[in-house]
């Protein structure tokens, strides 16, 4: 039986950037320039504030002023209790469940220092519409997300595309930093983000895990 998401999900919402391999490859030349000069070795990280919290069916306001706007379909992870340096091999006994969300952004025009006001805006990151208990989901790390506006799909992805699996996060955040139940891990979004526009229609749907619908609307 799935669970009400507003009782469980209630800590902080960690997002991971640069999870998906397409989206690695799409930005290795950049990450070659200086002052990096390789790709990150340990997961980018980027917290969603509580401001940014929103809602299945729930309106995303559109930023206006030139601005663009871009959906970013995720699988979330629900952590299920207290965890800190856990092995990949135990990470997963960690997670309550998994739910859909949708981390909204600006354009980003750096991976390595993620914009907070690109980000956190009010409403930006929808989570639901309900959370999906770990015993039911076979498999995490093949689920088909797909996004639609308007009723057309736009992207598309799965996650065994992940750059990082999830027991491999986990451990690799719970290394410096515990995590607590109802902490949410935001696994990533894929390339080809799209922008959208007042009056569209935005659903993210997950294999298993159902549909997220929000409504764009204008400042």
């Amino acid at each position: 039986m799935s669970r009400a998401l507003h009782d469980v999900a209630t800590g902080t919402l960690f997002g991971v950037a640069l999870n998906y391999q397409g989206l690695l490859k799409q930005r290795l030349a950049e990450f070659e320039q200086p002052p990096y000069q390789k790709p990150p070795i340990k997961p980018v990280l980027f917290i969603k504030t509580p401001n940014t919290r929103n809602q299945h069916g729930a309106e995303v306001v559109h930023p206006g002023n030139g601005e663009r706007l871009q959906p970013g379909p995720a699988l979330g992870v629900v952590i299920g209790k207290t965890v800190s340096r856990v092995s990949p091999a135990e990470a997963l006994d960690y997670v309550a469940g998994y739910t859909i969300v949708n981390e909204f952004s600006l354009p980003e025009d750096s991976y390595y220092r993620p914009a907070v006001k690109a980000k956190c805006r009010d409403g930006f990151c929808v989570i639901g519409p309900e959370l999906v208990p770990s015993a039911q989901l076979a498999d995490p790390h093949s689920l088909a997300i797909k996004l639609y506006v308007n009723g057309v799909i736009r992207q598309q992805n799965n996650t065994a595309n992940f750059v990082r699996d999830i027991p491999r996060l986990i451990a690799e955040i719970s290394e410096f930093m515990t995590l607590h139940a109802g902490d949410v891990l935001i696994t990533g979004t894929p390339e080809d983000r799209v922008d959208v526009v007042p009056g569209d229609r935005v659903e993210v749907e997950i294999s298993g895990l159902g549909r997220l619908v929000n409504h764009i609307v204008a400042q």
